[in-house]
């Protein structure tokens, strides 16, 4: 037998290798293009870990401890006083009554009221329309500040419009920022009006998505006018009305926090705080940074469940257009 030549065996001995190559390059083609996904989405992931997570652990562990925020002032390790202390808080309770009186307020501004207005500017045609819904929701443009400001000369107990326009049918008003028994209904009126167009451009989307074939077919077969929002329109609209509602459970107290510091600091007598304002009072004015943060982790606890529950809500009597 002739021996093999030198080029033959080399040839022999690279395919095997040069198979090995192709299979690791694709091997780190697959890993790669599993981990670009990923990649995108890390410097997110990061930023919500820094920005979010973190100070929430740290206000966990802060909430076991007493501290007066200064930098060279000790941490005193309590364990849970600051939760005993919290709950039997009377501002505390006073601020959940009002909270909750605030959510009950604002679901008229950001459900009931918008549902009207969204079916009533569906017979407004043209650009009319558009201008009509760009005039309702400018309210939710504008800054906290400004709106006070405006408020603020609105109620003005000496030469204020809304006092003068109430005094023509016999009510008499005073300052109303200092009366208990109004300063809590002329900040829901403030907040509201501001929640209103942001109700309602949402509202009108979710009316918008609605496929017109099945009210066409209703009418076909004689339904009203009214028996189509009763039974086809208001049911489509469930996830959209689920959603504010969900909105308005948890942002009601966000929603109100800069109207109260600016117009009532949570006066007078604690009648118009809520249970973000009292945090922020315990942390910032009292500078017992252990109670604010117990108050923040039951608050986080509290509407966290809220949040879970309306997701399961949403899941058993949401109807889709599918």
């Amino acid at each position: 037998m002739t021996p093999e030549s030198p080029t033959v065996t080399r040839d022999i001995e690279a395919a095997p290798a040069s198979d090995e190559g192709k299979q690791t390059e694709r091997g780190g083609r697959r890993i790669w293009g599993r981990l670009v996904p990923y990649l995108y989405i890390a410097p997110g992931v990061a930023l919500l870990l820094l920005w979010t997570y973190w100070p929430l652990a740290r206000t966990f562990e802060l909430s076991f401890y007493d501290w007066n925020l200064l930098p060279n002032s000790p941490r005193e390790f309590i364990g849970l006083q600051n939760y005993q202390s919290m709950l039997s808080h009377p501002e505390m309770r006073q601020a959940t009554i009002n909270t909750g009186v605030y959510i009950v307020a604002f679901s008229v501004f950001s459900l009931v009221l918008p549902v009207l207005i969204a079916l009533l500017s569906q017979q407004v045609r043209g650009r009319w329309k558009t201008f009509y819904q760009a005039l309702i929701f400018v309210p939710f443009l504008l800054t906290p500040v400004a709106t006070s400001a405006v408020w603020r000369w609105l109620y003005a107990e000496n030469g204020g419009a809304i006092p003068r326009l109430l005094g023509f049918f016999g009510v008499e008003v005073g300052n109303v920022f200092r009366d208990p028994s109004v300063a809590l209904l002329a900040l829901t009126v403030i907040v509201g009006w501001q929640l209103l167009g942001f109700g309602v451009l949402v509202v009108s989307a979710g009316i918008a998505g609605i496929n017109p074939d099945y009210a066409h077919a209703a009418s076909l077969d004689g339904a009203r006018s009214s028996d189509i929002t009763r039974r086809i329109t208001l049911p489509l609209l469930s996830p959209t009305l689920l959603f504010l509602g969900l909105m308005t459970l948890l942002l009601s107290a966000q929603w109100t926090f800069p109207i109260i510091d600016i117009l009532t600091r949570g006066g007078p007598s604690n009648s118009t705080t809520n249970v973000y304002y009292v945090l922020y009072q315990f942390g910032f004015q009292n500078f017992d940074a252990g109670l604010s943060a117990a108050a923040g982790v039951l608050f986080f606890i509290v509407f966290g469940v809220i949040g879970v529950l309306f997701v399961e809500l949403t899941d058993r009597f949401a109807f889709y257009d599918n």
